[in-house]
């Protein structure tokens, strides 16, 4: 006998290849979706990675910058205490100055001058007297310009003024303080300490 299939092999066979396909579709499916989710987590986890180290970098350049603000508080610190410091030098070297000028000027005063003002700018002294006649200015600019602490005794101004019906000559002086050299500086010394 002969047997004969009278079942649709075709559609079953087509059916098969459709489930098949469903089935290798789901399959590619998830897997891209599985792929993409991988992908994306790779990257937010970069992400994240870089974003705390961004804000480290952050932190550090916020601590750095209070660092630099800091060294500047103590270089401008240190620039007044350098200042201040040079203040205090030149007012340790400057000291003995006014005390050399004041023992000159004593030593140095002839009989007929009196002095009415001093005034020390720096190195220059401004001396205001009166004197008897001009021989007595000339003899005060002589012994200046012989002192080893003094130098440059240049007369201003000198004018005739009469005070208590008596004649005087009224000048101005101008003379510049001088460090003298240490052979002249301790015949100067032992000048003092002899008197």
């Amino acid at each position: 006998m002969i047997r004969i299939n009278l079942l649709p092999h075709r559609e079953l066979k087509r059916k098969a290849q459709q489930q098949k396909f469903a089935v290798m579709a789901g399959i590619a499916c998830f897997l891209g979706i599985t792929v993409v989710w991988i992908v994306h987590m790779v990257i937010a986890g970069k992400i994240d990675v870089q974003s705390s180290r961004n804000q480290y970098m952050n932190n550090q350049i916020a601590i750095l910058d209070k660092q630099i603000e800091e060294i500047k508080q103590i270089k401008s610190q240190t620039q007044e205490m350098l200042v201040r410091k040079d203040i205090v030098e030149t007012l340790q070297s400057s000291r003995s100055e006014v005390v050399h000028l004041l023992d000159q000027l004593v030593r140095l005063l002839p009989d007929g001058v009196y002095l009415q003002s001093v005034k020390q700018n720096g190195q220059s002294v401004n001396l205001i007297g009166k004197a008897q006649s001009n021989a007595w200015v000339s003899t005060l600019m002589r012994n200046l310009e012989s002192s080893p602490w003094l130098e440059s005794p240049v007369l201003v101004e000198i004018k005739a003024v009469t005070e208590n019906n008596i004649r005087q000559n009224e000048f101005i002086l101008n003379i510049k303080l001088t460090q003298p050299s240490d052979d002249t500086q301790s015949m100067s010394v032992d000048l003092v300490g002899g008197s």
